[in-house]
C-alpha cells in the first residue's frame, strides 16, 4: 500500500470502563463531523469490567483535522475516563531491530519491510555479533555492533540505549536478540519492546527450549511473540502459533520447523503492532485481528 493511499484513515483506539453510551458517544461525534468507518471494532471484558475499541476512519471523510480530533475528542475521553490514541496510518513508526547470530528473524522482517509489507521505517540493527553485517547494509540500513560480554554489559546497553535514543525509536524488536535485557530498557519501553520466542509459552522459558522439547518428546512445537518486561518471558503475549512433530523428528528438525513459525509469529505480532490492534491491560493483550 502507498503512501498516498495509507494517508487516507486514522485509528482511534480506546480503553477504558466499561459503561453504557461508550460506542454511541463516539460514534456521534466521528458522525458531527462528517467522518465515516471503514473498520470497527470493540470488546467489553465482562469479568473485569474493562472496555476496548478500535475504529478506524476514512480521514476524507472528516471535516476536521487529525489535531482538532485530538483536541475536540478529549472531552468524550475525560467523560469516559479513556485511554486513547488516534494516529493517521502514514505515520510511520520508527522501529529499531536487535539481533544476534541467527538470522532467520531478521531476514523475515528485513523482506517484508523491502516489500512494503510493514508500515513502518527500520533506522538501524544493533547486534552483539558481526555475521549479520552484510545482509543488512545490502538493504541500506546501517548496522552497529555492540559486543556483550560478562564483564561489560552495563556500558554495552547503555550503548546500545544511545543508539536507539539517537534514532528516536517507537517500537524495538527482539529478532532473537538473545541477550537479557536490562529492567530499566524494559520499563522505557513498555508496551514498545517485542520478543519472539522459540517455544509456545509459558512451557520451556528461558534458554535451549528445542532441545527442552525433544527431551520431553512433545507433538507440538511453538513460537510466542510478546512485550518484554522485566520477567523473563512473562511479558503479554501478542501471538502464537504451533506446527505438529512426532517422535521421528529429531532436535535438528525441531529447529529447522520451528525457525518457520518463529518468523511467521514475529512478523504477524510486529504487524498488528504496527496497525494500532494491540491493546495492553495489566499482563494480558486484547488483539483485534
Amino acid at each position: 500500500m502507498s503512501d498516498t493511499e495509507q494517508a487516507k484513515t486514522y485509528c482511534l483506539v480506546i480503553s477504558c470502563p466499561d459503561a453504557v453510551g461508550i460506542v454511541a458517544e463516539v460514534s456521534k461525534f466521528v458522525a458531527e463531523h462528517d467522518g465515516s468507518f471503514v473498520e470497527s471494532n470493540h470488546y467489553t471484558d465482562v469479568q473485569g469490567a474493562w472496555f476496548y475499541m478500535r475504529n478506524v476512519i476514512n480521514a476524507d471523510s472528516l471535516s476536521i483535522s487529525i489535531e482538532e480530533f485530538r483536541e475536540q475528542f478529549q472531552a468524550v475521553a475525560d467523560k469516559f475516563e479513556m485511554i486513547w490514541t488516534v494516529r493517521a496510518s502514514n505515520e510511520k513508526q520508527k522501529v529499531v531491530l536487535l539481533a544476534s547470530h541467527a538470522s532467520h528473524c531478521l531476514a523475515d522482517l528485513l523482506y517484508r519491510w523491502h516489500s512494503n509489507e510493514l508500515n513502518c521505517d527500520i533506522p538501524c540493527v544493533v547486534s552483539n555479533h558481526e555475521n549479520l553485517r552484510s545482509m543488512v547494509e545490502w538493504h541500506g540500513i546501517p548496522f552497529h555492533h555492540v559486543p556483550v560480554t560478562k564483564e561489560n554489559k552495563p556500558e554495552a546497553f547503555k550503548q546500545m540505549n544511545e543508539i536507539i535514543e539517537r534514532h528516536n525509536a517507537d517500537t524495538v524488536v527482539l529478532a532473537r536478540y538473545m541477550q537479557i535485557i536490562p529492567p530499566e530498557l524494559c520499563q522505557k519501553f513498555a508496551g514498545r519492546l517485542i520478543n519472539i520466542h522459540h517455544s509456545f509459552l509459558p512451557s520451556f522459558i528461558g534458554a535451549n527450549p528445542y532441545q527442552k522439547a525433544y527431551e520431553r518428546g512433545v507433538k507440538l512445537i511453538g513460537a510466542t511473540s510478546h512485550y518484554v518486561t522485566e520477567d523473563l518471558d512473562e511479558g503479554p503475549i501478542i501471538e502464537q502459533d504451533v506446527i505438529r512433530v512426532n517422535h521421528s523428528c529429531s532436535k535438528e528438525d525441531l529447529v529447522r520447523m520451528g525457525k518457520d513459525v518463529e518468523s511467521a509469529v514475529l512478523s504477524r505480532a510486529l504487524r498488528y503492532h504496527l496497525d494500532d490492534r494491540v491493546i495492553v491491560r495489566g499482563n494480558k493483550c486484547v488483539v483485534f485481528q
